[in-house]
């Protein structure tokens, strides 16, 4: 309880630094809007010519696309500081944080707070509320649970994917992860249905890089949708394995840094 209070003291004070600057603040808010208001624009276009994309809807769509993009605000506020791990590989800071009594993997996530994060919570939320308004769910007392399951599982997911594609760093030692950058714009493809993506993909993004355990399926369990919805009951197993992953990487790493020299 002491490291996450201390987590939480980190990731506040840096969120009081972000907010000191408030033109910046509001055009990420604005930027991360507008982004995905792009990707709105697209699902709204396609479903202009077709009822349907291979048995979903345009709603239950929205659906998987406000998943996602809760969970990408939920790393931008949690994990952002990973993006910084090769700058501070490559510069030796990570020498102070050793010598911290607080692991240092939590000092890396805490060490920054993306700008665009609340922007991509708010639209993701407002898309999660919209969808269900629109979609016929019984809202029996298992379904809440299972919601309530469900969703920190996904966003966990996404943390810990987002905390493995950045300790890539500590073998890559570039200034700055492409690798990662890579990944995350990989995991972009999962904002739509899994099922129009050829079966290699598919198993790739199921697979070997979980991604569409953060929103297709959660929520082909969530609606009980296809033959793949039993799939999604194993988001918590998915998460913890996730998490597991995501501390022995960096700690793996970990051991190859060798500071930097002064």
């Amino acid at each position: 309880m002491h490291t996450l209070r201390v987590y939480r003291r980190c990731l506040g004070a840096h969120l009081r630094a972000t907010l000191e600057y408030q033109a910046d603040f509001w055009i990420l808010v604005v930027a991360a809007v507008l982004t995905q208001g792009a990707g709105l624009l697209l699902i709204a276009t396609i479903f202009a010519r077709v009822p349907r994309i291979h048995g979903w809807g345009v709603w239950e769509v929205v659906l998987i696309f406000g998943m996602m993009v809760l969970a990408q605000g939920a790393s931008e506020l949690l994990a952002e500081g990973t993006w910084g791990l090769a700058g501070l590989i490559n510069r030796g800071e990570l020498d102070r944080m050793l010598l911290r009594p607080y692991p240092c993997l939590l000092q890396v996530c805490s060490s920054r707070v993306g700008m665009n994060a609340f922007g991509n919570l708010t639209v993701g939320g407002g898309l999660l509320v919209s969808a269900l308004a629109h979609l016929d769910v019984a809202w029996t007392p298992g379904r809440v649970a299972l919601a309530a399951v469900l969703l920190p599982s996904a966003l966990l997911i996404k943390v810990s994917l987002t905390v493995v594609a950045n300790s890539t760093s500590f073998w890559l030692r570039g200034a700055i992860n492409t690798f990662a950058a890579g990944l995350d714009q990989l995991g972009e493809l999962t904002k739509y249905p899994l099922s129009i993506y050829s079966v290699g993909l598919q198993a790739v993004l199921a697979t070997a890089l979980p991604f569409a355990f953060i929103g297709f399926f959660p929520v082909s369990a969530f609606l009980d949708h296809g033959r793949l919805a039993w799939v999604g009951l194993l988001t918590p197993v998915v998460a913890a394995w996730c998490v597991l992953l995501a501390v022995a990487v960096f700690r793996r790493g970990l051991r190859r840094y060798e500071s930097a020299g002064n």
